[in-house]
């Protein structure tokens, strides 16, 4: 393979592991795929629809030279963004609540990016960043884009995000599975990587299931009310409704797992495995274990490793693990 001539041609492509260890150790049957998206150059997934967006908003005239881009951010998208506006030739503009941890924002600077950080509401817990929260920082990022007539990426409703894991995530998965994969399991934060993921697999199998997974006390999008929307799993489950790049077609069914659940997984990847993601990819792996004991009982799943494990360590993630 030639060289890239920058850093957005590494997007993509990230190798995927089978987590034979773990199912063993856990003592599941069936295999588990993890597509390792924390090796992306950003360390996340969100590197793919960061590309994807950019360059559907540029085909399209959205998004012209010079131009200043905005999105709210939990960290990684803001992280795919400022690489790709900074490689690209645009201002960018990362707007994030301070609940998420530091090692965020302190990336997102290193890469030229403009960070705008929004205080979280009234009793919320560092660490933990809720629906309410999430308001108040997507006020603050329309805000912005107004005043500096800006493009905004939008990635709760941009359909680049969600063509871009269907474009790449869907056929890496299938063809490192060697066209085996039963399921697909995915953590629900804007929707676009198991909307985009999943559609892209059905083309591949019509059968394969998918299951979204949100945070225990948060499960909104699956119908019931939130008891307890505060949770540490970074990038998702903050209790909204619905997520406009979700196709209920796509989705066979729902799994909570709990904070705790995803901690432990996590540390349990981490040792087990050798794979150092976040609490995501424990949550991931969590649920996708739990329905391999039960309604995917012997089937072949893929998960994804959504970001890295380094971008937690001011958080209990790692503590005595």
């Amino acid at each position: 393979m030639s060289a890239f001539n920058d850093i957005t041609g590494a997007i993509g492509r990230t190798p995927s592991v089978w987590l034979d260890r773990l199912t063993a150790s856990h003592g599941v049957k069936g295999r588990l795929l993890a597509k390792l998206d924390y090796l992306n150059p950003g360390f996340s997934k969100k590197d793919r629809a960061a590309l994807g967006i950019i360059e559907a908003a540029e085909a399209s005239g959205d998004l012209v030279p010079g131009q200043t881009v905005v999105e709210l951010t939990s960290g990684n998208m803001g992280t795919g963004l400022a690489i790709v506006c900074g490689i690209k030739g645009y201002p960018f503009v990362a707007v994030m609540s301070r609940g998420n941890s530091p090692e965020r924002a302190a990336m997102m600077r290193a890469l030229g990016a403009d960070v705008v950080l929004v205080d979280q509401a009234p009793g919320a817990v560092a660490g933990e960043v809720s629906g309410k929260d999430l308001a108040l920082v997507e006020d603050a990022a329309q805000r912005i884009t107004q005043e500096r007539d800006a493009f905004r990426a939008d990635q709760f409703n941009h359909q680049g995000n969600a063509d871009a894991h269907a474009k790449t995530t869907a056929l890496e998965l299938w063809n490192d599975s060697e066209k085996t994969l039963d399921g697909f399991v995915d953590f629900a934060g804007s929707g676009g990587t198991f909307a985009g993921t999943m559609r892209g697999l059905r083309a591949f199998n019509p059968k394969l299931e998918g299951y979204v997974v949100e945070p225990e006390g948060a499960e909104v999008l699956s119908g019931q009310p939130a008891h307890n929307p505060a949770h540490p799993i970074q990038g998702g489950g903050y209790a909204m409704e619905s997520l406009s790049l979700l196709d209920q077609n796509l989705i066979s069914g729902f799994v909570s797992v709990s904070g705790d659940q995803a901690r432990q997984m996590a540390r349990d990847l981490a040792r087990i495995e050798g794979i150092f993601g976040g609490f995501s990819a424990g949550a991931n792996a969590a649920a996708a274990l739990d329905l391999m004991r039960g309604p995917l009982f012997g089937s072949t799943v893929a998960i994804v490793v959504c970001d890295s494990g380094l971008k937690y360590l001011s958080t209990d993630l790692w503590a005595q693990s």
